[in-house]
This record gives structure tokens, C-alpha cells and sequence, in this order.
């Protein structure tokens, strides 16, 4: 197939998040590959700049206007618009709009993809329902489902009934930076309120229980002055203010910690900073690290889930998940090894191969046309 292909993209919001964040940078390339992209957002789209984003890049951007992710209207109203749109395919992302998607894709005849984000294995009872409802509705109606990681792609296939072919590992990608001047890179240090001499780790994630937050500031507080690190937290969440009491306890003052709140410029602090810090304690392929790889920054991070598919001995630390100790040492090894050329030169080769938005973009194009021919769309 050579014409352009219109892709609708189901997801539960266009709020602060990697998988949210994923769409501007796929609508940034989709125009390169002939790609039509509309956005549904299950809830109210407010304030975010996410919206704003997609629309001047040229995608359809809708609401369904919803009062939660579970309300059931969306499966009428996700029907009638995606009706209206007409696309050639569904595609979407997280739990809630696989319901809404298949609903649409089996009554429309239109092929669905799916894309998995999360690792869920330990949910909740109730969490366990939902996850069941949503993985019926793939099983059900999924063309294909995509893993963003082989470790996501290994869980889902041993924990649901699914035939395997049915079910790609395809990363995500995301946007060369600019590079930052020197110039751009002091601004930015001053803005935030990091010395200039010091060694910038920046981390970039929602506030909530399993990122790995509380760990970290742990973690700052037992390691050696001598390191000189300074910390910029990018982010916001339901834990910020827990976090920041946390950190007022532990007297770690903005000489060691910044709290940035929500940044919509997260690939320019990275160009200011000499080192990524991800503690998280399960991600499936998070999208900061694949920031700070395009940055060519060190990584310390995790050893858990997708993160060991980005981050190899030669670009970064890897430590176990929730272990304070190992991460203090993780970090305190890192300052005593930066500036580290090789690491950077190995992150951008890294980027490079396997993580860049162009290549992202070109596997998906791909991906669509196979499942459009299998249903003789």
C-alpha cells in the first residue's frame, strides 16, 4: 500500500504521562510516512499542553467527555465518533480505551491494534477485573497487540491465553533533541536553581507510589557530600507533597534537591544535565530513560521490567528496585566516573538503533499496512 493511511488513537487522557506523551512525538513524523492522525481522549482534555500540542502538529484532537475512564458512555459515544472519523485503523493505548476501541473496531469492521504500557502483575482484586475485561477485549478484537518491551511481551503471553504471533515487541520512540548550547544549558541550570559546577541527575516521572521517589530521596540523603550532586525532580502527582515533606525531614534543601513540577521541556533540562536517575520499582519501557539515551546522558536506573532493553553496562548502572543502599552506591559510583564520553557516545548509538522516533514511526506504518491487508481494508 502506498496511499496515506488514517489511524485513530484511543486513550484514556491526554494528561501528564510517557504514553501520552508518545502521541506528540509520533504526530511529529506521521506527515513523513503519510500517516493521518486523530486522538480520542476518553476524559476532558483541560489545560494540558498535550492537546494543544497534537493540534498544531495536525492531529484531529477529540474528547468523549467522560466522568471516569470506566463510565459507560464511552462505548456509545467512542462508536459514534469514530464512526464520524472513519478511520482506516484503531489504535489504542491503556486498559480503559481498549474497551472503547474494540467496541468500535468489531460494530465498524475496522482493524484495532492495541498497545500495551503497563506491567500489571500485581494488581489489586478489583484491578484484576479490569485487567481481565481489557485483555478479553484485545484477545477478542486485536489485530495485533504491541509490547513496548520484550519483558512486557514475555508477561503478557505467559499470563493470557493469546497466540504469540499475535503479539509484537515494537518500542516506542521518541524525538531528536536540539542539541543545548552552553549558553541554553547555564539558563536552564539557572532557572531551576542548579550551581553551575554541579553535577545535575535529573529525574522525570509522575509522582505516585511506584516510581521510586521516596527511594531516591533516601538514597540522596546517604551519600556523600563529597559527590556534589545536586538533584532536579521533574514532575507532579499525588505523592508531591508527601515527597516534599519527606525531603524538608531529611533536610535536603534546594542546594540538593529541586522540585521542578511538571515541565513541558523535559528534553531541554536533559540537554543541562549530566546524569538520568530512574528508581522506579517496575516500568515496562519508560520514556525518560529514552529522553536521557537521545540526550546521551549516563543512566542510573532500575534493574526491573523493560529498563535492562535500554540501559546496558556500557551506558549506565542498573540496581535493584527499592534497595536504598544499592543506589546510593549506584550514584556515588557514577559521580566519581563522570564527565564519561564513552557512555554518552554509547547512549546515542543506543538511541540511535532502536529508540529514535523515525524508526518508531516507520515500524508502525508498517505494522498498520499488515494488519489493513489481513482484513482487506
Amino acid at each position: 500500500m502506498t496511499s496515506g493511511i488514517s489511524i485513530v488513537h484511543v486513550i484514556h487522557s491526554l494528561g501528564p504521562g510517557g504514553a501520552e506523551h508518545t502521541l506528540v512525538d509520533l504526530a511529529r513524523k506521521a506527515p513523513g510516512r503519510d500517516m493521518h492522525l486523530s486522538v480520542v481522549s476518553l476524559m476532558p482534555l483541560e489545560s494540558h499542553p498535550y492537546p494543544r500540542q497534537l493540534a498544531q502538529l495536525g492531529a484531529g484532537v477529540h474528547s468523549l467527555e467522560l466522568s471516569s475512564r470506566w463510565d459507560p458512555r464511552g462505548l456509545t459515544r467512542g462508536l459514534r465518533l469514530i464512526g464520524i472519523l472513519k478511520p482506516d485503523v484503531i489504535h489504542t493505548h491503556l486498559k480503559h480505551a481498549d474497551l472503547v476501541g474494540a467496541w468500535a473496531a468489531r460494530r465498524l469492521g475496522i482493524p484495532m491494534v492495541s498497545t500495551l504500557h503497563l506491567i500489571e502483575d500485581a494488581p489489586s482484586a478489583v484491578g484484576r477485573v479490569k485487567r481481565r475485561m481489557a485483555a478479553q477485549a484485545r484477545l477478542h478484537t486485536a489485530a495485533r497487540t504491541i509490547a513496548v518491551s520484550q519483558a512486557l511481551r514475555d508477561w503478557y503471553v505467559d499470563v493470557f491465553p493469546v497466540e504469540p504471533d499475535s503479539v509484537v515487541r515494537l518500542p516506542n520512540g521518541v524525538a531528536r533533541p536540539v542539541p543545548t548550547s552552553a549558553a541554553q544549558r547555564e539558563a536552564i541550570r539557572h532557572d531551576l536553581g542548579i550551581r553551575s559546577d554541579a553535577l545535575m541527575a535529573t529525574m522525570v516521572g509522575i509522582m505516585r507510589a511506584d516510581k521510586g521517589h521516596e527511594q531516591l530521596l533516601d538514597a540522596i540523603h546517604a551519600m556523600s557530600p563529597a559527590s556534589d550532586m545536586q538533584f532536579a525532580i521533574l514532575g507532579d502527582g499525588p505523592l508531591r507533597g508527601e515527597l516534599e515533606e519527606q525531603a524538608a525531614r531529611l533536610n535536603l534543601g534546594p542546594d540538593r534537591v529541586v522540585f521542578t513540577g511538571f515541565r513541558d521541556d523535559v528534553a531541554e533540562v536533559l540537554g543541562a544535565s549530566d546524569l538520568v536517575v530512574h528508581p522506579t520499582l517496575a516500568d515496562a519501557l519508560p520514556t525518560a530513560l529514552l529522553h536521557g539515551l537521545a540526550s546521551g546522558l549516563p543512566i542510573v536506573a532500575s534493574d526491573t521490567g523493560g529498563i535492562p532493553e535500554i540501559v546496558t553496562s556500557e551506558i549506565g548502572i542498573l540496581v535493584p528496585p527499592g534497595n536504598v543502599n544499592a543506589l546510593t552506591d549506584g550514584l556515588e559510583q557514577m559521580a566519581a566516573r563522570l564527565p564519561a564520553a564513552e557512555m554518552a557516545k554509547a547512549a546515542r548509538t543506543r538511541f540511535d538503533e532502536e529508540f529514535d522516533s523515525e524508526i518508531w514511526a516507520t515500524r508502525l506504518r508498517h505494522l498498520y499496512e499488515e494488519v489493513m491487508t489481513e482484513s482487506g481494508s
